[in-house]
């Protein structure tokens, strides 16, 4: 049974209801500074650690509980031998540890946290405290989470006392907790050093998930699946669901290539997102405007899609989108009308997303990670070149508008599942070919979705090379005037020649962007 407890808690939910149990059923509590405080402001009696210790808190309360009078007390069996050296040494057994830690994770996601303040928030007492509960979980009972309250109020009031399974589930808990705990600060300091492009990857890494929410279903529906977080990563766990249903985990595949996609462009963007893939994307004046190309690329496809805006979604957008069925906007905002309107549609799901992109403190987050089985693959994130590397390799140059829209189209085949080919006129897709195992299929699938007049005065990326000239003979004859792609076959002066043939401009950027 529960004679004594020692309570240590930075979150004190449901505290104040464990101390009233606790003092009802005559157990001695024993406290630290705030959490005492707490206790002793709802009138409860606590005993201070320097009672027990015989020593102030010291170091600005870096030093509490580390002490025999405490450890030994928790760590004690409860047999015979144990007993008598508690006894002769005057530290009475505890029997109940209530620990949560300082926030490491959530100050790590602050922005602008320095180190100064991560190194701050390193629990290092109550970390020992849980433990050594932990160890010894089948006389000493541990709770790190306020749920957990409510199971020992109840068998305290039936005057019982909690069940061996139970003692070595909660057990199993603070091992979790205590485990995720180190492994987010290792991550947090091994990330603040890299790596980065120009590093090596390190021989460990380790990484402390946490959940954000179970989820129906996985992606299909006999499949099941979960949330996690990746502490001081940023990214979609931040996002805000203003309406509709829960995520799915397809939503959330389809949120994070659509956000991905809208952020790669400064002005008024949106991405429209069918199964992973761009079916339109357009960059304009206003964001009306930038939505009315982006879904003109593909109609068809965009029915069920999700929806990226990198700016507020306004009401004028907003009515825009009402006219088809859209599974969710993410987007940093959105005017009060425009919600209002939005609303409207009980399907939808619409996500306030913080603006930009910030550095997430934690530099793991900044890798692209792969799972294979039995492995993960890491690799530093796909980054633009300057376009002051690219190279014009045919004869004639492209015009300046043709130059502005192939920018354009180039960004935007970075987003596309390789093998992939992007038609653009101006800042707006008129024809994606996504995820062929051809490059020559990819492109007759775009230009098959723009049509002739759209093709017309068209340009065309390629996020790799062109294995063949065949693909640029296609584009010509279909109206194409110009291509961006990244050179590097040994087909390229056969490329080229058949470019300057057909009277196609081209340019080199002399880096690929696959996207698998």
């Amino acid at each position: 049974m529960i004679r004594r407890a020692l309570l240590s808690v930075w979150d004190k939910t449901g505290l104040v209801d464990l101390g009233r149990a606790l003092a009802r059923h005559g157990v001695d509590m024993i406290s630290t500074g705030g959490t005492a405080r707490t206790l002793e402001q709802a009138g409860l009696s606590v005993r201070t650690m320097e009672s027990v210790t015989g020593f102030p808190e010291l170091l600005g309360g870096r030093v509490k509980t580390l002490h025999p009078a405490v450890h030994g007390g928790i760590l004690a069996r409860r047999q015979p031998e144990h007993l008598a050296e508690l006894e002769r040494l005057a530290i009475v057994p505890i029997d109940l540890v209530v620990v949560n830690l300082y926030p490491f994770g959530e100050t790590i996601a602050r922005p602008g946290c320095t180190l100064e303040e991560a190194l701050e928030q390193i629990d290092i007492g109550g970390v020992t405290l849980l433990r050594a509960a932990a160890k010894n979980f089948d006389a000493v009972a541990v709770l790190c989470q306020p749920e957990d309250y409510v199971r020992v109020i109840e068998r305290l009031d039936a005057g019982e006392d909690l069940t061996p399974e139970e003692r070595q589930a909660l057990a199993i808990k603070a091992f979790g907790q205590t485990g995720a705990y180190d492994t987010t600060i290792h991550a947090y300091l091994s990330g603040r050093s890299g790596p980065s492009a120009t590093e090596s990857f390190p021989a460990s890494v380790d990484i402390a998930l946490e959940k954000v929410s179970d989820l129906r279903y996985g992606e299909n529906p006999h499949q099941k699946a979960a949330f996690y977080r990746l502490p001081g990563a940023g990214g979609l766990p931040e996002a805000r669901l203003l309406h509709g249903k829960a995520l799915s985990f397809n939503n959330l595949l389809d949120l994070e290539a659509a956000w991905n996609a809208a952020l790669a462009f400064s002005g008024p963007t949106v991405a429209i997102i069918k199964h992973n893939n761009p079916c339109g994307l357009a960059s304009a004046g206003t964001l009306p405007e930038a939505y009315s190309l982006a879904y003109a690329c593909d109609p068809v496809s965009a029915y069920g899609s999700v929806i990226a805006c990198n700016v507020p979604v306004d009401q004028t957008t907003a009515e825009a989108m009402s006219g088809t069925f859209i599974e969710a906007v993410i987007a940093p905002g959105f005017s009060e009308d425009a919600l209002k309107t939005l609303e409207r549609k009980k399907d939808i799901r619409l996500l306030d997303m913080p603006a930009g992109r910030t550095a997430p403190s934690n530099r793991l987050a900044e890798l692209d990670w792969r799972r294979v089985g039995g492995g993960v693959l890491l690799q530093t994130r796909d980054r633009f070149e300057s376009e002051g590397d690219w190279q014009v390799v045919t004869d004639r140059q492209p015009t300046a508008e043709e130059r502005r829209s192939l920018a354009f189209a180039w960004r935007v085949a970075a987003q596309v599942k390789s093998n992939a080919i992007v038609l653009a006129k101006g800042t707006a897709t008129v024809g994606v070919g996504a995820g062929q195992m051809s490059r020559v299929d990819s492109t007759e699938i775009a230009i098959k979705k723009a049509g002739p007049e759209r093709c017309a005065g068209a340009v065309m990326a390629s996020d790799a090379f062109f294995p063949f000239a065949d693909s640029v003979e296609i584009a010509a004859a279909a109206g194409i005037t110009a291509v961006i792609e990244p050179g590097g076959s040994i087909r390229d002066e056969e490329v080229i020649a058949t470019s300057n043939r057909l009277g196609l401009a081209m340019i080199f950027t002399g880096t690929r962007h696959f996207r698998h």
